[in-house]
């Protein structure tokens, strides 16, 4: 009787230990990161691929998630697509979707990256999954026309299924010599670095949104 007496007088005096006891932690979200090779991490070794550099800044936020890098090099958003089901696996809580640049380097016609990219964003939004889109900026070579209207698909859509966007996500980096590997177009881990500090605030802000979803 007295050891129960003294541990209920520790536990009052201590209610920090009693909530602590009586609140676990958070599970970490399940991620995914559907990209090309800007995301995948080409050129780069796997530790300093955009996913893993994003886990590591949001871990030391404290927010832990459960991160897969689904990205693959010369991927285009149709391609995306033919491989969402089994990318995106059971259990995802949070997909960013960073497709488009190949659409828009082969030119490929932007009714056709529109589709593909509206076809993830219905199908993940049929499975309950939150989606971040990342949008993506056509070159100049093909035109004025061809870039007001690839540069038009990201807002649009972001806005008609009410997803977040992230404007350009090689923002801070593209055309800088210091940030990208010799081919002119692929980030270094110094550029991974700078797209990762400059998005952070949009991801921990996506996260947010679902954490509160789940209390």
């Amino acid at each position: 009787m007295h050891m129960l007496v003294s541990a209920l007088a520790l536990i009052s005096a201590e209610p920090g230990f009693a909530q602590a006891a009586a609140i676990p932690p958070a599970k970490p979200i399940k991620m995914v990161v559907l990209g090309d090779s800007l995301s995948a991490g080409y050129g780069l070794p796997a530790p300093a691929a955009f996913p893993e550099r994003l886990k590591v800044s949001l871990q030391t936020n404290g927010i832990r998630v459960d991160m897969i890098n689904a990205g693959v090099s010369g991927d285009t958003s149709s391609g995306g697509r033919d491989r969402l089901d089994w990318s995106v696996p059971d259990g995802t809580e949070a997909v960013i979707v960073e497709l488009g640049a190949n659409d828009a380097l082969r030119g490929t016609d932007p009714a056709v990256t529109r589709a593909a990219l509206s076809e993830i964003l219905t199908r993940l939004k049929a499975r309950k999954i939150a989606v971040l889109l990342c949008g993506m900026v056509a070159p100049p070579n093909y035109g004025s026309d061809y870039s007001a209207r690839f540069n038009a698909i990201y807002p649009d859509l972001a806005k008609s299924f009410g997803v977040p966007l992230y404007p350009f996500f090689l923002q801070g980096v593209a055309a800088d010599t210091r940030l990208n590997q010799a081919d002119g177009m692929h980030p270094t881990a110094e550029g991974v670095d700078v797209i990762v500090r400059n998005m952070l605030p949009t991801v921990e802000a996506f996260l947010g949104s679902i954490s509160g979803q789940r209390s």
